[in-house]
């Protein structure tokens, strides 16, 4: 029984701005954009980073979650962390057992979508979905909510995968541990730093450092051409450290 980090979304203020980013600093192409998300007042646009996705999504309305997350966090921000599952009726019955409550609890023919509570998990959205259908197991099978032919837009130049996601917490310990639970995976502490290692990819905690709350901090990238991102990231103003890039809110670490 796996899990996987499959997407991870980022909130901003404008979705536009955010878009060119993406586009001209990691090489990225849109994939899809969900009208569904209209029903929550929001927009959005996903991009394939190798065989995961990179998602914004932006209010278009007052009073959104996603605008109070942002008042919240004190602008653009990561938002979620969504996995994927090889099997789901029995990571749904942990969950139930644990007692934490559900935002979103979707089930169709082709995909099952369950989105923790933040506030019982700690950190930030946490989601555990699985893909139903022939291929969906593979790693660059179809993936419901980036659209029918989200491998069409997949470009490698730049960038080929996202190896970490980093969760600022006031109490990375006790969240780790949380998170650990839920996943059914074990937390690793050797080096000083908590974390969950994932089918491909890595959850690390840490203490709130930046001046903002407890939220989805940053990702690690793997990429193809650093050079190429941080001479576009230097022209548009968009680097916060050695090999890390500042978009949508969230550190980006090149890796």
């Amino acid at each position: 029984m796996w899990l996987r980090i499959r997407q991870i979304a980022g909130v901003a203020a404008k979705l536009q701005p955010v878009e060119d980013d993406l586009k001209e600093i990691l090489g990225i192409e849109v994939c899809y954009r969900d009208p569904g998300v209209g029903y929550f007042g929001l927009e959005n646009a996903l991009f394939p980073i190798g065989d995961q996705l990179l998602e914004v999504v932006a209010p278009i309305q007052e009073n959104t979650a996603g605008g109070r997350y942002i008042e919240r966090r004190g602008g653009d921000s990561g938002y979620m962390v969504i996995t994927q599952c090889d099997d789901h009726p029995p990571r749904r019955a942990h969950v139930d057992e644990l007692g934490i409550r559900i935002v979103l609890d979707n089930q169709s023919s082709e995909f099952i979508n369950l989105q923790l509570h933040p506030r019982d998990t700690g950190g930030t959205f946490f989601e555990i979905d699985q893909q139903l259908g022939e291929g969906a197991l593979n790693e660059d099978g179809p993936w419901h909510p980036a659209g029918p032919d989200w491998q069409r837009a997949k470009q490698l130049g730049r960038v080929k995968g996202i190896a970490a996601a980093e969760i600022q917490c006031d109490d990375p310990a006790s969240v780790s541990q949380r998170w650990a639970e839920i996943a059914q995976l074990p937390l690793d502490t050797s080096d000083g730093i908590s974390q969950i290692c994932f089918e491909n990819a890595v959850v690390r905690f840490v203490a709130c450092a930046d001046g903002r709350p407890e939220g989805l901090g940053g990702i690690d990238i793997e990429t193809t051409n650093k050079a190429a991102i941080l001479d576009a990231a230097a022209a548009r103003g968009k680097i916060s450290a050695e090999d890390q890039v500042y978009l949508c809110g969230m550190r980006m670490n090149l890796v």
